[in-house]
């Protein structure tokens, strides 16, 4: 099954939104909007194909002192794709 959602992420990261695809537990497509563009770009690619367990691998990751960063914020929105 096909599953769509535009994430906000928090106030505190760069990027001002995820657009997010996943199919049958694959993440499809994945586009952040805001941010450091080199490094969301290649988060992107790098996770477009994998499973969604890939938020073993980045929940909780910081971004210098913040709390959170863009990538613990895809996480957020895969959890919440994975509960539509």
């Amino acid at each position: 099954m096909k599953k769509s959602i535009h994430f906000i992420p928090s106030s505190l990261v760069c990027s001002v939104a995820i657009d997010l695809t996943v199919e049958d537990g694959v993440i499809r497509e994945v586009c952040f909007e805001g941010g450091c563009s080199g490094n969301l770009q290649g988060i992107s690619m790098l996770v477009r194909g994998m499973k969604v367990e890939v938020i073993e691998r980045l929940e909780g990751i910081q971004c210098g002192s913040k709390r959170t960063s863009c990538p613990d914020q895809l996480v957020k929105a895969l959890k919440e794709i994975e509960r539509c």
